[in-house]
C-alpha cells in the first residue's frame, strides 16, 4: 500500500515537472503574441471615458476567458484526432500575424489622412455627449474581442505545437494553465496601463511635492508607453509571425538555427531574429498584396 502511494506520489511529481517544463517553454514562445496582444488591447480599450475604462477591460477580459474556453478544447481534438493539420494552422497564424502588421505600417504610412481622420471622428464621438456612449462601448468591446480571439488562437496553437507528443493530461494542463495565466496577466496590464493617466493626475494633486512631481512624470511619459507598445506590439507581430514561418520550413528553420549557434553571442540572437523579422516582413507584404489585389477584382465584379 505505502509503495503504490508511493509510486503515485513520484508519477504527480513527474508530471508536475513537465507540466512546468513544457509550461516556461510554451511561455517563452508565445511572449511575443503577449506583447503584440497587451499592445493591441491597450489600444482597443483606451479612449473611452475614464469612468467606464475598468468595466470595459473586465467586459474584453470575460470574452477572452470565453474565447480560450473554445480554444483549448479545440486544440486538444485537433491534437488528438489530427495531430498533422498543428503545422498547418501555425503556418497560417504565423502569415497572419505578418499581414496584420504589413496592413498597420500600410495604414499609418501610404494612407496617412485616412488614419488621422478615424483618430479624429473617434475623438470627437468620445467627446460628443449626443453620441450613445454603450453603442461605442460594445463596439469597441467586440472589437477588442474579435482580436483577441485572433491572438488567443495563435498563442494556442503556439502551446500545442509545444506538448505535441506528450500525454493528454500534460496537453491540457499546460494548454489551460497558459491560457489562464496569459488572460489575466494580459489584462491586469491593460487595466493598468489604461488607468496611468489617472494615477498621474491623481498624484499631481496630492500636496506632497515629490508626489506632484512623479504623477506630472506619469501624465507625460503615459502617452509615450502607449507610442512604445504599438510599435513593439507590431515588431512583435513580424518577429513572431516570421519566426513561426522559418521554423514552418524544417531546412530553413534548421539552418538559422545551426548559423545562430556557430555566431554564438548577441550577434547570433540577433542575427535569427533579424532573419524572422525580415521573413515576417516580406510574407506580410506578399499577403497584404494579395488581398489588395483580390478585394479589388472583388469590388469591380461587384
Amino acid at each position: 500500500m505505502a509503495s503504490s502511494l508511493l509510486l503515485l506520489l513520484d508519477d504527480i511529481a513527474t508530471v508536475l515537472d513537465d507540466v512546468s517544463v513544457l509550461t516556461k517553454v510554451a511561455a517563452k514562445k508565445t511572449a511575443g503574441v503577449l506583447g503584440d496582444d497587451l499592445a493591441l488591447n491597450a489600444q482597443q480599450v483606451s479612449g473611452v471615458r475614464a469612468e467606464r475604462e475598468i468595466p470595459v477591460v473586465w467586459a474584453v477580459c470575460k470574452g477572452s476567458f470565453i474565447n480560450k474556453a473554445i480554444l483549448v478544447p479545440a486544440a486538444l481534438a485537433i491534437g488528438t484526432w489530427l495531430p498533422w493539420l498543428v503545422t498547418p494552422l501555425l503556418m497560417v497564424g504565423g502569415a497572419f500575424l505578418c499581414f496584420e502588421g504589413a496592413e498597420k505600417l500600410a495604414h499609418k504610412f501610404l494612407h496617412k489622412k485616412e488614419h488621422a481622420e478615424d483618430t479624429g471622428r473617434h475623438e470627437q464621438a468620445v467627446a460628443d455627449a449626443s453620441v450613445d456612449v454603450v453603442a461605442v462601448e460594445k463596439d469597441k468591446i467586440k472589437g477588442a474581442v474579435r482580436t483577441d480571439f485572433i491572438l488567443s488562437a495563435e498563442i494556442i496553437a503556439i502551446t500545442l505545437g509545444t506538448v505535441q507528443g506528450q500525454p493528454f493530461t500534460t496537453q491540457l494542463t499546460v494548454l489551460a494553465g497558459i491560457a489562464l495565466i496569459m488572460t489575466v496577466g494580459v489584462y491586469g496590464l491593460v487595466a493598468g496601463i489604461v488607468k496611468l493617466d489617472d494615477a498621474g493626475l491623481y498624484l499631481s494633486r496630492r500636496a506632497s511635492a515629490g508626489a506632484q512631481a512623479l504623477g506630472r512624470g506619469i501624465l507625460v511619459a503615459a502617452p509615450w508607453l502607449m507610442k512604445a507598445l504599438s510599435v513593439a506590439g507590431t515588431a512583435a507581430m513580424f518577429l513572431v509571425g516570421g519566426g513561426i514561418l522559418v521554423h514552418g520550413v524544417p531546412a530553413l528553420g534548421h539552418a538559422v538555427e545551426d548559423w545562430a549557434k556557430a555566431t554564438g553571442g548577441v550577434f547570433g540572437t540577433l542575427g535569427s531574429m533579424g532573419v524572422n523579422a525580415g521573413v515576417g516582413v516580406v510574407a506580410g507584404a506578399i499577403v497584404l498584396a494579395v488581398v489588395e489585389v483580390v478585394g479589388k477584382l472583388r469590388g469591380k465584379k461587384a
